[in-house]
């Protein structure tokens, strides 16, 4: 029998799907309050129970009861609240569940002393470590301890999981009952580079037995999809064009190709992407008038890819301009920096979609983290 996961602001549920991808869990709940990206949860997770809806407007007991579980009923519990309220955390011992003044957070700290999962998975962004000096993140560790938890949060970089994208996530693990927190994954590819958590570098760590592989890079993540222009889209693959085991592994034998579609730009983005570089500053002076160094630059074929945001199909926001085709990334592409198999199912408008990926966390980081899990169970 599978172990069961509940995936709390689950978005598409990427990172519960890198739970099942390892072939050890099942996801048995999914709660988001985004119409599309619930329903990009449930064509993922058929066999789960999906609530759209704002957790702070939902009865656990309800929620146990449509599971048909009862309490202490999830082996893993995993979510990210999103950051807003985090602030206003208040010592655990303070909540109740009909508060109106809960947090995103609190919630999910409450689904904890519900259902009493063995592990517990909380991820949220890098900037965390440093709200309000670091009292924030120590608030959130003791409020999952104070219901029963061992904890630990370290910073993992997608890339040094298979990912060809630098995408790092604070990331805690809670044991139930445990006199040891959870260990983290143990990196299986190279990860050497600036890290986003305040001049931190990141490197590979000298003591394991074998040799990490090389990082992914954007070359293996999308060279075999077709070549397009601005506007344009293709709908069949590029047959002679498969020679990555990572684009060989997400195509998972999908014979129609799909979201490979860009963006049309106009007249004026069309001359800044010819002339983009590594950042803005590679333009001629005057070309563009505002914008962080990222934007209107173009990405690296031989390096993993940076950061994708949510609006990654505009150069305008961030460094996302193909390497060698005049227009900005296409939907697939994205999803294949992230880690989305190609037969991944994708609910919504153009515009929801995009964003949906630009949020996710990638699912081999899940099933990193999953691997690590089943290796300390007991």
């Amino acid at each position: 029998m599978k172990l069961t996961v509940g995936d709390l602001f689950c978005g598409t549920g990427g990172f519960s799907y890198g739970f099942c991808q390892t072939g050890h869990f099942e996801v048995v709940l999914g709660v988001d309050i985004r119409p599309s990206s619930a329903e990009t949860f449930a064509a993922n997770h058929p066999g789960a129970i999906t609530v759209r809806n704002d957790i702070r407007k939902v009865r656990i007991a309800d929620v146990a009861e449509r599971l048909g579980r009862g309490t202490q009923s999830l082996d893993v519990l995993i979510g990210g609240p999103p950051c807003q309220g985090f602030s206003s955390i208040r010592p655990f011992r303070s909540i109740n569940e009909n508060d109106e003044r809960n947090t995103l957070f609190e919630q999910f700290v409450l689904y904890i002393k519900f259902f009493r999962p063995r592990f517990v998975v909380f991820e949220n962004v890098v900037g965390l470590l440093h709200h309000n000096r670091g009292n924030t993140l120590s608030s959130i560790k003791k409020s999952i301890e104070a219901v029963g938890y061992a904890v630990d949060y370290s910073v993992l970089n997608g890339v040094a999981y298979g990912v060809p994208q630098r995408r790092e996530r604070v990331i805690l693990l809670g044991r139930k009952n445990g006199k040891a927190a959870p260990l983290f994954p143990k990196p299986t590819h190279e990860s050497n580079g600036r890290s986003m958590a305040r001049g931190k570098v990141l490197s590979a760590l000298p003591l394991f037995s074998k040799p990490l592989q090389p990082a992914l890079t954007l070359r293996d993540a999308i060279s075999d999809l077709p070549p397009i222009e601005s506007g344009g889209s293709a709908t069949v693959y590029d047959g002679n064009a498969l020679t990555s085991d990572y684009a060989k592994a997400r195509r998972r034998g999908c014979t129609n190709l799909t979201m490979h579609s860009s963006t049309r730009h106009t007249p004026k983005m069309l001359e800044i992407i010819r002339l983009a570089g590594t950042n803005r500053w590679a333009l001629p002076e005057g070309l563009t008038s505002s914008g962080f160094s990222s934007c209107y630059s173009r990405l690296s074929f031989d390096e993993p890819s940076t950061t994708i945001t949510v609006n990654f199909v505009h150069p305008a926001s961030n460094r996302c301009i193909h390497p060698a085709q005049d227009r900005a990334l296409t939907p697939r592409e994205g999803a294949r920096i992230q880690g989305f198999d190609d037969d991944f199912i994708f609910c919504g408008s153009r515009t929801e979609v995009v964003k949906q990926i630009g949020e996710a966390v990638p699912p081999l980081l899940g099933s990193a983290i999953a691997n690590a899990l089943i290796s300390q169970w007991d």
